[in-house]
């Protein structure tokens, strides 16, 4: 049996890697340290004998005796949220942590997956941007330290590349959504879904003329399977997301309208050195991948609305009880 080692599996993106490689026929060996990863986003693999689990802080090793034929490497807080909050773990964990993944990579001769992020390209002065874009970024900002982080993962990656040959391949994720996001992840999504359920306001920040693209959870995990799945290839850096792109005010908006709320829209000061827009060129994915969104923001929206109904239900009762 193929066996794949994912870091990370806890969160969002990485539990729902860890529920498809299970159905894809894989031996899943998850790894977290729930810094920012949800235990309970695993509960439902506790007793699936091809899932295994190993509770670890990569940043301290990384070990595995058994053979691994790919790894996964998804640690790292992502929300502004947790890697503003957790600044050290999120450099720590995309540097040292990066260098254990690729060591264990090359000892078993695996092939590794890193996940990038859309960050990578900072405040883009190119838009869409493609993946030969070498991004504006703030190399001392706040957000620098999931940005350079990020950055030199990539480097370091693609050293291992060029110096031992392994089999690397960065994916460059833009804006996800989907269930299993956390109530106050801080990321638009679920900060608006959160907001507008509870009838707060929804904060928009600046003038809400900024872009985003959304996509949705599944879309993502398909195209990284294919991408894990593919035996020959001309490419090491792939974008990954949505092309369809919306500014917040309109996004707002749409949410607003889904859930049904009598929200307002607030606006507040724009963040320092927040993306004015992003979209991402996904012409690569395609030719190489065959691979493009097929869910629809309207059907995305309605499953996650119908998660955080049911979470905030979940954690209404938990208060009273």
């Amino acid at each position: 049996m193929k066996k794949v080692l994912i870091t990370g599996a806890a969160g969002f993106i990485g539990s729902h890697l860890c529920d498809r490689f299970i159905k894809e026929g894989w031996y899943v060996i998850g790894v977290d340290n729930f810094l920012s990863g949800n235990p309970e986003n695993l509960e439902h693999l506790s007793s699936n004998q091809n899932f295994e689990f190993i509770e670890r802080d990569i940043i301290t090793g990384l070990n595995y005796a058994g053979h691994l034929d790919l790894i996964l490497h998804f640690a790292c807080p992502a929300s502004p949220v947790d890697y503003l909050n957790f600044p050290i773990e999120t450099l720590m964990v995309d540097s040292v942590g990066t260098s254990h993944v690729l060591n264990l990579a090359k000892e078993k001769k695996s092939r590794y997956i890193f996940a990038s992020t859309s960050e990578v390209y900072g405040d883009p002065q190119i838009h869409p941007q493609p993946e030969s874009y070498r991004g504006n970024v703030n190399p001392v900002g706040p957000r620098s330290v999931y940005d350079e982080a990020k950055r030199f993962s990539e480097a370091l990656s693609m050293a291992y590349y060029r110096e031992y040959g392994l089999d690397v391949r960065i994916v460059r994720i833009f804006n996800t959504y989907g269930p299993r996001m956390k109530l106050e992840d801080g990321r638009v999504v679920p900060n608006f879904i959160f907001q507008a359920l509870k009838g707060m306001d929804l904060t928009v920040y600046g003038d809400g003329s900024q872009t985003r693209s959304f996509c949705y959870v599944d879309d993502l995990v398909e195209g990284i399977v294919l991408v894990a799945e593919q035996e020959e290839i001309d490419y090491r850096v792939l974008n990954l997301g949505n092309p369809d792109e919306y500014k917040i005010i309109d996004f707002a908006q749409i949410i607003i309208e889904k859930t049904g709320s009598n929200s307002k829209i607030i606006f507040k000061p724009l963040p320092r050195d927040d993306p004015k827009m992003r979209k991402p060129d996904i012409t690569k994915a395609v030719e190489c991948l065959q691979w493009k969104p097929e869910i629809s923001l309207d059907e995305g929206i309605r499953r996650t609305i119908e998660f955080f109904q049911s979470e905030i239900e979940d954690h209404e009762i938990e208060d009273q009880d």
